[in-house]
């Protein structure tokens, strides 16, 4: 059979609107930029970087996004956020540093300014308010150091709070984590005492070996001693996160294979669930809550597992939400260390693997909790990952996921 010309252009035109139509409908839309710190080298004195990964809004898979950046220092071991998005605060542990850097509509990081540390920084958090910003470095000494902010720009020290247990003055006391309640009234730093818990080492001291230190935060920022601050917390905490609505706290203890859970009342004060603590994988080493205040999960190191819960919204309670396949846990690739969950719609979890230099993905089942692995995950990274952060691109930047 034979088409004129006219028979040609139209047959032409309507395979290449099916083709369009079909390349439209495919195409990848991104609905996060997903920041990961790294070791540009193999050392731990290396110096860092943060790779940027565009995250599909349909599937979660990550692809990379803008050039590497220096991030600031060496061995970069956090990150934090400001809540409007526009800042991203980076520890360089190795090099005694934080680094801040502002963030475009498009994913891409400028470094504006650094400070340095009295010790090896190890964790960071910032305030809702964009503020403040809060650091704990540690040990000889562990301290926490508040840094007022102002546009994202980080200021001279205004506080720097040493961290002693009472009646253990000279206890040796390693910090491993901070977080600033979503609410403004107070700010947690998890901590052990190696004095007294010291694996294949000398211990010197009867102390209880985990705790977290609370501070009310005052008229101006001024922090002071929660009542019957320090908390005990176990062995020793690695990790720290309160829900969205500040009523409950959660430490994770890596060497009891646990997570410790908390009331938070009277703005800072804290009192044990009573049914806690609760069971997690091996080793437990970060934790997150989804932006709604209902699921928590936490990465098991030793494991290379995710655990997920969910939390009763009455009562604070985690119990183990089941996956598809039946399980409690969700397999990793090696040595999973950072976890997030994406900001814009709270429906991807990402952990950063240390071991196995790579970020494992998973789609969150809203009604449920539970996970499912993202499309070709675990996506490759450069070497040794250690934290992770993540913001909303576009319009989902000014959405918001309520509890």
């Amino acid at each position: 059979m034979k088409f004129n010309k006219l028979s040609q252009l139209f047959l032409v035109s309507i395979i290449g609107l099916s083709v369009a139509t079909l390349l439209t409908s495919c195409a990848i839309v991104t609905i996060d930029y997903v920041f990961i710190a790294n070791s540009a080298g193999s050392g731990t004195g290396s110096t860092g970087q943060i790779q940027t990964y565009n995250a599909d809004s349909e599937t979660g898979a990550l692809r990379l996004g803008q050039p590497n950046v220096s991030s600031g220092g060496n061995n970069p071991v956090a990150m934090a956020t400001s809540a409007d998005y526009a800042n991203l605060y980076v520890v360089n542990n190795a090099s005694n540093n934080v680094a801040h850097f502002s963030l475009s509509g498009s994913g891409v990081l400028t470094q504006k300014d650094v400070v340095t540390t009295s010790a090896s920084p190890v964790a960071v958090a910032v305030n809702r308010a964009g503020t403040f910003l809060y650091v704990v470095s540690g040990p000889a000494p562990a301290v926490l150091t508040v840094y007022p902010l102002s546009g994202g720009a980080i200021g001279a020290a205004s506080a720097t709070i040493l961290l002693t247990l009472p009646g253990y003055p000279s206890d040796t006391i390693v910090p491993s984590g901070v977080f600033a309640l979503a609410s403004g009234n107070a700010v947690y730093v998890s901590a052990y005492d190696q004095s007294a818990y010291n694996p294949g080492g000398i211990t010197t001291s009867t102390a209880n070996p985990g705790w977290v230190f609370g501070y009310t935060v005052g008229s101006g920022g001024a922090l002071t001693l929660s009542s019957g601050s320090p908390y005990k917390a176990g062995v020793k905490p690695s990790a720290l996160v309160a829900d969205p609505t500040s009523r409950f706290l959660y430490v994770t203890d890596f060497a009891s294979n646990e997570v410790i859970g908390y009331t938070i009342q009277g703005g800072s004060d804290l009192v044990f669930l009573i049914n806690g603590p609760f069971k997690t994988g091996n080793e437990p080493n970060a934790v997150t809550i989804d932006p709604r205040g209902k699921y928590m999960y936490i990465t098991n190191g030793l494991d290379s597992t995710l655990s997920a819960y969910v939390i009763d919204l009455t009562t604070g309670t985690p119990s183990a939400a089941i996956n598809v396949s039946g399980s409690q846990v969700n397999a990793t690739d090696t040595t999973p260390v950072a976890v997030v969950v994406d900001p814009s719609i709270g429906t991807f979890v990402y952990t950063a693997n240390n071991v196995g230099n790579s970020i494992s993905g998973f789609t969150l089942n809203p009604n449920t909790g539970a996970l499912q692995a993202t499309q070709s995950t675990p996506y490759p990274t450069a070497n040794a990952p250690a934290a992770l952060a993540a913001v909303p691109h576009g319009n989902h930047s000014i959405q918001e996921t309520s509890p």
